[in-house]
C-alpha cells in the first residue's frame, strides 16, 4: 500500500484511507467502501469537526493562536480539540461529567488541555452551563460543538 506524506498533522485530518467492503449480506452489485476514520491523528471521526470548528472561528476572526478555548465534552471531540489546540497554539479548557473514563481524561491532559469535571448528576447540561458561564466571565471562547454549524460541515 502506498504511503502518503502530509506537511502537518492538521493536513492529515480527514485524509484517511478507504477500504472496500467485500463480504456484505444481501445481493448487491455496488462497490461499497468504508472510510477508516480511526486512522485520524487523534483516533476518531471527531478530528474532522474539531479542526473545522477551530478553522471556522479563525476564518471569522473570532479566535487566534494564543487565545483560550472552552468546550463541554464527553470524550472524543474533547480529545480531538485538545490535539488541534496543541498543534495550533491555543490553550484549552475542557469540561466534562466526572463519570467519563480515566483514559479519555488522560488523553485530553496529554495534549495539554485543562480539565474541569462536573458532577455526574449534572451531566453534559452541567458541563455546557459551566462552559457558558466561563465564557461570560471572559475566561475563554466556547466553540459550542452542539450548536456550531462548522461541526456538521466538517463531513461534507
Amino acid at each position: 500500500m502506498p504511503h502518503s506524506h502530509y506537511p502537518t498533522l492538521e493536513a492529515f485530518v480527514g485524509n484517511t484511507p478507504l477500504a472496500r467492503l467485500q463480504r456484505l449480506p444481501g445481493d448487491t452489485h455496488n462497490l461499497i467502501f468504508g472510510k477508516l476514520e480511526g486512522n485520524n491523528p487523534a483516533g476518531s471521526v471527531k478530528d474532522r469537526p474539531a479542526l473545522s470548528m477551530i478553522q471556522g472561528a479563525e476564518a471569522r476572526g473570532d479566535i487566534r493562536p494564543g487565545d483560550w478555548l472552552i468546550e463541554a465534552t464527553s470524550g472524543n471531540t474533547g480529545i480531538a480539540l485538545a490535539m488541534i489546540a496543541a498543534i495550533k497554539g491555543y490553550r484549552l479548557t475542557l469540561i466534562m461529567p466526572e463519570n467519563q473514563s480515566a483514559e479519555r481524561r488522560a488523553a485530553m491532559r496529554a495534549y495539554g488541555a485543562e480539565l474541569i469535571l462536573v458532577d455526574k448528576e449534572a451531566g453534559m447540561e452541567g458541563a455546557r452551563d459551566l462552559a457558558a458561564r466561563l465564557e461570560r466571565e471572559g475566561r475563554g471562547r466556547v466553540l459550542d460543538q452542539f450548536g456550531n454549524p462548522d461541526n456538521p460541515l466538517a463531513h461534507y
